[in-house]
């Protein structure tokens, strides 16, 4: 049986097996609910403890400043209507990049229909976006500014340090969506002057299904989720333990190993792009070169971009799993990319991103297997012009 290669690390992670050790004693014997007063729920609630302080350390936040979530589209829901719906007196703008997320455009389509008037931020053709046009969107209705740390499709990271001190300036409201930052490069909520930050345990080797928000301290929000009081007040709903246990492990996994990590996927990754622009002249990179995390690599083949669903398919035929940008794209009819678009592709071109994510691991080996295939895939495409 020939090997498997994984490259989608940025649609999810497979569970390091480190985690797992510590998840299931959690399952079997420490199964209280943490609100419980015996033992079994007093055992639960010092897990939940733990989680929030180690967690909050890990982006300089306060415990009580950490709310558990079921993931990244939960969280940014949550800042997003929250935000929304406790500041509606304050104003009714909110100003967000036209490259998010789904879940945060989505989120915002539903706010415009709620009566709250929304700006999208242009981006240029690395995916950075213009902090003067923040500037000037910025006025005395705007309640929240919301940008990605890192876009999920072509991996560029945004000047968050900036667009934290403009906001700051301005008295209004920021969050960012880290869920593709967090594990991989630093994160600081107070150095860059964030009010609410999205994270999530499955992008970090972490188990699917839970997720954080940070909510700086005295920031007025609406809970979406009402019942027993639960996370401070702000998400009632049982825990979930073995969950959020395994996320402070993969927090801490990551936080220990990324100096090293950095550096090692970072050079996979250019070992990658440096054959893949030496072999095919028509190849290009989607995004920036260089201020991108360490990991992500967007590319695209003039003249071949509408064959990319069947490079990918080949490409799984050899045992080597790639992507077509976002996995929670993948869901919508279109398969062009908002994001390729935004950073200045047509329509045809924006439909032949290939995303390859590298993570802990992925080995040279990998590398060069994939290598060989292309080699063996990329020749067997049909030559396709506009």
């Amino acid at each position: 049986m020939q090997k498997r290669i994984y490259l989608d690390n940025a649609a999810t992670t497979c569970l390091d097996e480190r985690i797992l050790e510590v998840m299931l004693p959690i399952f079997n014997s420490q199964f209280g609910n943490s609100s419980s007063l015996h033992s079994y729920g007093v055992d639960a609630k010092n897990i939940l403890d733990r989680s929030h302080e180690q967690i909050g350390g890990f982006i300089g936040a306060s415990p009580e400043e950490i709310v558990f979530t079921s993931g990244g589209t939960e969280s940014n829901n949550f800042a997003l209507k929250g935000i929304a719906l406790a500041n509606n007196h304050r104003g009714n703008h909110i100003i967000v990049s036209s490259i998010e997320h789904d879940c945060i455009l989505n989120t915002c389509k539903w706010l415009e229909e709620q009566g709250f008037y929304v700006t999208y931020l242009p981006v240029d053709t690395a995916g950075i976006i213009d902090l003067d046009y923040l500037e000037r969107a910025i006025n005395r209705k705007t309640i929240l500014v919301s940008v990605m740390y890192a876009n999920n499709e072509i991996g560029t990271i945004e000047p968050i340090d900036e667009i934290g001190r403009i906001c700051h300036e301005k008295n209004v409201l920021f969050h960012s969506d880290a869920c593709q930052s967090f594990g991989k490069i630093p994160v600081n909520v107070v150095h860059s002057n964030i009010d609410l930050l999205t994270i999530n345990s499955h992008k970090i080797y972490g188990p699917k299904g839970v997720g954080a928000l940070y909510i700086r301290k005295g920031t007025a929000i609406t809970p979406l989720l009402h019942g027993g009081g639960q996370e401070y007040g702000l998400r009632s709903t049982t825990e979930n333990i073995p969950g959020i246990a395994g996320f402070a492990k993969a927090s801490e996994l990551c936080m220990g190993e990324m100096e090293h990590e950095i550096i090692r996927i970072t050079q996979l990754r250019e070992r990658f792009t440096g054959f893949l622009l030496h072999e095919y002249e028509n190849a290009y990179i989607n995004g920036d070169e260089k201020r991108r995390l360490p990991g992500h690599v967007n590319f695209s083949f003039h003249g071949l971009e509408g064959e990319t669903i069947r490079l990918l398919l080949l490409l799984d035929e050899l045992g080597i799993a790639v992507s077509a940008g976002s996995a929670c794209s993948s869901n919508h009819g279109s398969n062009a990319s908002h994001v390729l678009k935004a950073i200045g592709l047509n329509s045809f071109e924006a439909r032949g991103g290939i995303r390859i994510s590298l993570g802990r691991f992925n080995t040279e080996s990998d590398i060069d297997s994939f290598q060989i295939a292309m080699k063996q895939c990329v020749p067997t495409l049909n030559m396709i012009f506009t």
